[in-house]
Protein backbone atom coordinates (compact mmCIF):
# COMPACT_ATOMS: atom_id res chain seq x y z
CA UNK A 1 0.00 0.00 0.00
CA UNK A 2 2.83 2.19 -0.73
CA UNK A 3 1.52 5.88 -1.09
CA UNK A 4 4.22 8.66 -0.76
CA UNK A 5 1.88 11.25 -0.18
CA UNK A 6 0.37 9.61 2.98
CA UNK A 7 2.00 11.20 5.80
CA UNK A 8 1.88 9.67 9.66
CA UNK A 9 0.76 11.96 12.50
CA UNK A 10 1.98 10.35 15.92
CA UNK A 11 -0.03 11.37 19.25
CA UNK A 12 1.59 9.31 21.22
CA UNK A 13 2.23 11.45 24.25
CA UNK A 14 -0.73 14.12 23.45
CA UNK A 15 -3.85 11.38 23.46
CA UNK A 16 -1.83 9.32 25.52
CA UNK A 17 -1.55 11.95 28.54
CA UNK A 18 -5.47 11.83 28.29
CA UNK A 19 -5.07 8.91 31.00
CA UNK A 20 -2.39 9.81 33.44
CA UNK A 21 -2.72 13.71 33.31
CA UNK A 22 0.39 13.77 31.15
CA UNK A 23 2.50 12.88 33.99
CA UNK A 24 5.21 11.09 31.44
CA UNK A 25 9.01 11.58 32.20
CA UNK A 26 10.80 13.47 29.98
CA UNK A 27 13.56 10.14 29.67
CA UNK A 28 10.06 8.61 28.90
CA UNK A 29 9.16 11.32 25.83
CA UNK A 30 12.71 11.36 24.63
CA UNK A 31 12.66 7.60 23.76
CA UNK A 32 9.74 8.04 22.57
CA UNK A 33 11.09 11.02 19.95
CA UNK A 34 14.00 9.10 19.51
CA UNK A 35 12.20 6.14 18.23
CA UNK A 36 9.65 8.36 15.90
CA UNK A 37 13.01 9.93 14.57
CA UNK A 38 14.81 6.45 13.64
CA UNK A 39 11.14 5.13 12.11
CA UNK A 40 11.03 8.26 10.26
CA UNK A 41 7.88 9.63 11.42
CA UNK A 42 6.75 12.74 9.34
CA UNK A 43 5.26 14.59 12.59
CA UNK A 44 4.65 14.10 16.18
CA UNK A 45 2.89 15.97 18.43
CA UNK A 46 4.39 16.57 21.69
CA UNK A 47 1.32 17.50 23.74
CA UNK A 48 -1.38 20.24 24.30
CA UNK A 49 -0.38 23.89 24.56
CA UNK A 50 -2.98 25.34 27.44
CA UNK A 51 -2.42 28.09 29.60
CA UNK A 52 -1.29 27.89 33.40
CA UNK A 53 -4.08 29.79 34.68
CA UNK A 54 -6.83 27.24 33.81
CA UNK A 55 -4.79 24.05 34.35
CA UNK A 56 -2.69 23.89 38.04
CA UNK A 57 0.98 22.35 36.97
CA UNK A 58 1.73 20.54 39.69
CA UNK A 59 -1.70 18.57 38.98
CA UNK A 60 -0.86 17.90 35.21
CA UNK A 61 2.35 17.00 33.57
CA UNK A 62 4.98 19.47 31.41
CA UNK A 63 3.00 18.04 28.21
CA UNK A 64 -0.11 19.90 29.27
CA UNK A 65 1.80 23.19 28.73
CA UNK A 66 4.83 21.68 26.03
CA UNK A 67 6.89 24.48 26.53
CA UNK A 68 9.48 25.33 24.18
CA UNK A 69 11.61 25.03 26.84
CA UNK A 70 11.07 21.24 27.64
CA UNK A 71 10.55 20.21 23.55
CA UNK A 72 14.10 21.90 23.55
CA UNK A 73 15.26 19.28 26.56
CA UNK A 74 13.67 16.21 24.40
CA UNK A 75 15.44 16.66 21.46
CA UNK A 76 18.81 17.97 22.55
CA UNK A 77 21.41 16.13 20.56
CA UNK A 78 19.02 14.14 18.34
CA UNK A 79 19.34 15.35 14.32
CA UNK A 80 15.90 14.20 13.19
CA UNK A 81 13.51 15.96 9.86
CA UNK A 82 10.52 15.07 11.91
CA UNK A 83 8.54 17.67 12.58
CA UNK A 84 7.59 18.52 16.00
CA UNK A 85 3.96 20.47 17.14
CA UNK A 86 1.35 20.64 19.58
CA UNK A 87 -2.67 20.49 19.62
CA UNK A 88 -4.23 23.67 20.99
CA UNK A 89 -7.95 23.77 22.51
CA UNK A 90 -10.39 26.30 21.86
CA UNK A 91 -11.01 28.65 25.17
CA UNK A 92 -7.72 27.17 26.64
CA UNK A 93 -5.02 28.82 25.14
CA UNK A 94 -3.89 32.05 25.27
CA UNK A 95 -2.59 33.87 21.95
CA UNK A 96 0.41 35.12 23.67
CA UNK A 97 1.30 31.50 24.59
CA UNK A 98 2.16 30.78 21.03
CA UNK A 99 5.80 32.45 20.36
CA UNK A 100 6.43 32.95 16.70
CA UNK A 101 7.76 29.77 14.95
CA UNK A 102 11.03 30.71 14.31
CA UNK A 103 11.54 31.24 17.89
CA UNK A 104 10.42 27.84 18.78
CA UNK A 105 11.49 24.28 18.07
CA UNK A 106 7.53 23.48 17.30
CA UNK A 107 6.51 23.87 13.65
CA UNK A 108 2.99 22.65 13.82
CA UNK A 109 -0.06 23.16 15.47
CA UNK A 110 -3.52 21.47 15.55
CA UNK A 111 -6.40 23.48 16.73
CA UNK A 112 -9.13 20.78 17.95
CA UNK A 113 -12.52 22.20 17.62
CA UNK A 114 -15.85 21.55 17.42
CA UNK A 115 -18.48 22.31 14.59
CA UNK A 116 -20.34 24.84 16.60
CA UNK A 117 -17.18 26.98 17.29
CA UNK A 118 -15.73 26.77 13.99
CA UNK A 119 -15.39 30.05 13.98
CA UNK A 120 -13.21 30.27 17.00
CA UNK A 121 -11.07 28.06 15.36
CA UNK A 122 -10.39 29.81 12.36
CA UNK A 123 -9.39 32.43 13.84
CA UNK A 124 -6.98 30.16 16.19
CA UNK A 125 -5.45 28.48 13.20
CA UNK A 126 -4.86 31.80 11.07
CA UNK A 127 -3.07 33.45 13.74
CA UNK A 128 -0.85 30.43 14.63
CA UNK A 129 -0.69 30.43 10.87
CA UNK A 130 0.53 34.33 10.88
CA UNK A 131 2.77 33.62 13.49
CA UNK A 132 4.44 30.94 11.00
CA UNK A 133 3.20 27.67 11.81
CA UNK A 134 1.88 25.08 9.62
CA UNK A 135 -1.47 24.57 10.92
CA UNK A 136 -4.70 21.89 11.23
CA UNK A 137 -8.24 22.05 12.63
CA UNK A 138 -9.28 18.96 14.08
CA UNK A 139 -13.16 18.19 13.69
CA UNK A 140 -13.87 16.60 17.02
CA UNK A 141 -17.19 14.55 17.84
CA UNK A 142 -17.81 14.23 13.77
CA UNK A 143 -19.98 11.27 14.44
CA UNK A 144 -22.79 13.43 16.69
CA UNK A 145 -22.81 15.94 13.76
CA UNK A 146 -25.38 16.20 10.91
CA UNK A 147 -23.92 16.65 6.86
CA UNK A 148 -25.78 19.95 6.40
CA UNK A 149 -24.19 21.88 9.61
CA UNK A 150 -20.59 19.77 8.81
CA UNK A 151 -20.71 21.08 4.87
CA UNK A 152 -21.50 24.58 6.35
CA UNK A 153 -18.42 24.51 8.91
CA UNK A 154 -16.22 23.12 6.29
CA UNK A 155 -17.16 25.19 3.31
CA UNK A 156 -16.12 28.25 6.03
CA UNK A 157 -12.79 26.40 6.89
CA UNK A 158 -11.72 26.50 3.08
CA UNK A 159 -13.01 29.87 2.35
CA UNK A 160 -11.13 31.27 5.67
CA UNK A 161 -8.71 29.43 6.50
CA UNK A 162 -5.02 28.87 5.71
CA UNK A 163 -4.76 25.12 7.12
CA UNK A 164 -2.98 22.39 5.31
CA UNK A 165 -5.61 20.00 6.74
CA UNK A 166 -8.97 19.31 8.34
CA UNK A 167 -9.01 16.22 10.17
CA UNK A 168 -12.06 13.83 10.85
CA UNK A 169 -12.17 12.64 14.54
CA UNK A 170 -14.09 10.08 15.75
CA UNK A 171 -13.82 10.98 19.17
CA UNK A 172 -16.37 8.71 20.65
CA UNK A 173 -14.73 5.25 18.51
CA UNK A 174 -17.98 4.52 16.96
CA UNK A 175 -18.07 5.03 12.89
CA UNK A 176 -17.74 1.85 10.67
CA UNK A 177 -16.06 1.65 7.32
CA UNK A 178 -18.77 3.13 5.66
CA UNK A 179 -19.12 6.00 7.63
CA UNK A 180 -15.76 7.52 7.15
CA UNK A 181 -15.87 6.54 3.43
CA UNK A 182 -18.86 8.90 3.32
CA UNK A 183 -17.00 11.60 5.52
CA UNK A 184 -14.01 11.30 3.83
CA UNK A 185 -16.01 12.56 0.45
CA UNK A 186 -17.53 15.19 2.05
CA UNK A 187 -14.56 16.28 3.56
CA UNK A 188 -12.93 15.92 0.37
CA UNK A 189 -15.75 17.49 -1.51
CA UNK A 190 -15.65 21.05 0.10
CA UNK A 191 -12.15 21.26 0.91
CA UNK A 192 -10.75 22.15 -2.54
CA UNK A 193 -7.58 23.34 -1.56
CA UNK A 194 -6.68 21.16 1.58
CA UNK A 195 -5.84 18.10 2.76
CA UNK A 196 -8.26 15.73 4.72
CA UNK A 197 -7.11 13.78 7.79
CA UNK A 198 -8.30 10.90 10.22
CA UNK A 199 -8.11 10.16 13.80
CA UNK A 200 -9.80 7.13 14.58
CA UNK A 201 -10.71 5.69 17.67
CA UNK A 202 -11.01 2.11 18.97
CA UNK A 203 -13.71 1.96 20.77
CA UNK A 204 -15.33 -1.32 18.58
CA UNK A 205 -11.75 -2.51 17.16
CA UNK A 206 -11.92 -0.47 14.30
CA UNK A 207 -9.29 2.55 14.80
CA UNK A 208 -7.11 0.71 12.17
CA UNK A 209 -9.77 -0.20 9.79
CA UNK A 210 -11.01 3.05 9.62
CA UNK A 211 -8.20 4.74 8.85
CA UNK A 212 -7.47 2.53 6.41
CA UNK A 213 -10.60 2.55 4.58
CA UNK A 214 -9.68 6.91 5.53
CA UNK A 215 -6.62 6.67 3.31
CA UNK A 216 -8.37 4.54 0.17
CA UNK A 217 -11.04 7.34 -0.21
CA UNK A 218 -8.22 10.24 -0.60
CA UNK A 219 -6.97 11.36 3.59
CA UNK A 220 -3.80 12.60 3.12
CA UNK A 221 -2.85 12.54 6.86
CA UNK A 222 -3.64 9.53 9.45
CA UNK A 223 -3.06 9.91 12.73
CA UNK A 224 -1.59 6.79 15.36
CA UNK A 225 -0.41 6.35 18.67
CA UNK A 226 2.26 3.67 19.70
CA UNK A 227 0.70 0.40 20.74
CA UNK A 228 -2.82 1.93 20.18
CA UNK A 229 -2.45 4.31 23.53
CA UNK A 230 -4.83 6.84 24.04
CA UNK A 231 -7.88 7.82 25.70
CA UNK A 232 -10.36 4.89 26.69
CA UNK A 233 -10.07 2.55 24.23
CA UNK A 234 -7.40 4.12 22.51
CA UNK A 235 -6.22 4.70 18.60
CA UNK A 236 -5.00 3.53 16.03
CA UNK A 237 -1.74 1.52 16.52
CA UNK A 238 1.42 2.84 14.56
CA UNK A 239 3.22 -0.06 13.97
CA UNK A 240 0.05 -1.25 12.07
CA UNK A 241 -0.27 1.39 10.48
CA UNK A 242 3.16 1.57 9.60
CA UNK A 243 3.81 -2.01 8.26
CA UNK A 244 0.41 -1.91 6.17
CA UNK A 245 1.73 1.59 4.23
CA UNK A 246 4.81 -0.25 3.45
CA UNK A 247 6.48 3.31 2.89
CA UNK A 248 9.90 2.59 2.50
CA UNK A 249 11.09 5.64 4.05
CA UNK A 250 9.15 4.21 7.46
CA UNK A 251 11.31 2.03 10.00
CA UNK A 252 9.28 -0.26 12.30
CA UNK A 253 12.09 -1.66 14.20
CA UNK A 254 12.84 1.11 16.32
CA UNK A 255 8.63 1.28 17.56
CA UNK A 256 8.79 -2.58 18.32
CA UNK A 257 11.81 -1.65 20.55
CA UNK A 258 10.32 1.32 21.96
CA UNK A 259 7.03 -0.90 23.18
CA UNK A 260 9.71 -3.80 24.00
CA UNK A 261 11.56 -1.05 26.48
CA UNK A 262 8.73 1.28 27.32
CA UNK A 263 5.32 0.25 26.17
CA UNK A 264 5.34 -2.92 27.89
CA UNK A 265 6.27 -1.89 31.23
CA UNK A 266 3.72 1.05 31.26
CA UNK A 267 0.59 -1.26 30.69
CA UNK A 268 1.12 -2.61 33.87
CA UNK A 269 0.98 0.80 35.09
CA UNK A 270 -2.06 2.57 33.23
CA UNK A 271 -4.94 1.14 31.03
CA UNK A 272 -5.84 1.84 27.86
CA UNK A 273 -7.07 -0.34 24.68
CA UNK A 274 -10.34 -2.10 23.84
CA UNK A 275 -12.55 -2.75 26.73
CA UNK A 276 -16.49 -4.14 26.87
CA UNK A 277 -17.68 -0.49 28.52
CA UNK A 278 -15.80 1.57 25.55
CA UNK A 279 -17.11 -0.80 23.11
CA UNK A 280 -20.96 -0.12 24.68
CA UNK A 281 -19.96 3.86 24.46
CA UNK A 282 -19.02 3.29 21.04
CA UNK A 283 -22.17 1.53 19.99
CA UNK A 284 -24.24 3.67 21.73
CA UNK A 285 -22.33 7.02 19.95
CA UNK A 286 -21.41 8.23 23.66
CA UNK A 287 -18.65 10.14 25.08
CA UNK A 288 -16.22 7.22 26.29
CA UNK A 289 -15.94 9.77 30.00
CA UNK A 290 -18.51 7.56 31.19
CA UNK A 291 -17.03 4.11 30.72
CA UNK A 292 -13.59 5.40 32.25
CA UNK A 293 -15.85 6.58 35.32
CA UNK A 294 -17.60 3.38 35.26
CA UNK A 295 -13.76 1.95 35.31
CA UNK A 296 -12.65 3.32 38.16
CA UNK A 297 -15.51 2.26 40.61
CA UNK A 298 -15.59 -1.63 41.91
CA UNK A 299 -18.18 -2.41 39.59
CA UNK A 300 -15.65 -1.92 36.93
CA UNK A 301 -16.40 -5.42 35.43
CA UNK A 302 -20.18 -5.35 35.45
CA UNK A 303 -20.21 -4.95 31.58
CA UNK A 304 -24.16 -6.03 31.53
CA UNK A 305 -25.24 -3.55 34.46
CA UNK A 306 -23.13 -0.72 32.78
CA UNK A 307 -25.26 -1.28 29.15
CA UNK A 308 -28.50 -1.23 30.88
CA UNK A 309 -28.33 1.77 33.24
CA UNK A 310 -26.93 3.18 29.87
CA UNK A 311 -30.08 1.85 27.75
CA UNK A 312 -33.02 2.40 30.52
CA UNK A 313 -35.17 5.25 30.46
CA UNK A 314 -33.89 6.57 34.19
CA UNK A 315 -30.37 6.45 33.30
CA UNK A 316 -31.79 10.13 30.72
CA UNK A 317 -30.45 12.58 32.86
CA UNK A 318 -27.51 10.43 33.51
CA UNK A 319 -24.25 13.11 32.99
CA UNK A 320 -22.50 12.46 29.52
Amino acid sequence: MFNKNVKVIDCTIRDGGLINKWQFSKEMVRGVYKALSDAGIDYMELGYRASTKMFPPGEFGPWRFTTDEDVLEIIDGVKSDMKLGVMVDIGRVEPDDIKPADESPVKFIRVATYVKDIDKAIWLANHVHEKGYESFINVMAISTVNDYTLMNALKQVEAESHVSAVNVVDSYGSLYPVEVSHLTGLFRTALKTKGVGFHGHNNLQLGFANTIQAVHDGAAFCDATISGIGRAAGNCPLELLMAWLKNPRYSLDPVLQVIQDIFVDLRNKIEWGYLVPYMITGVLNEHPRIGIAMRNTEDKDKYADFFRKLTTPECANMEN
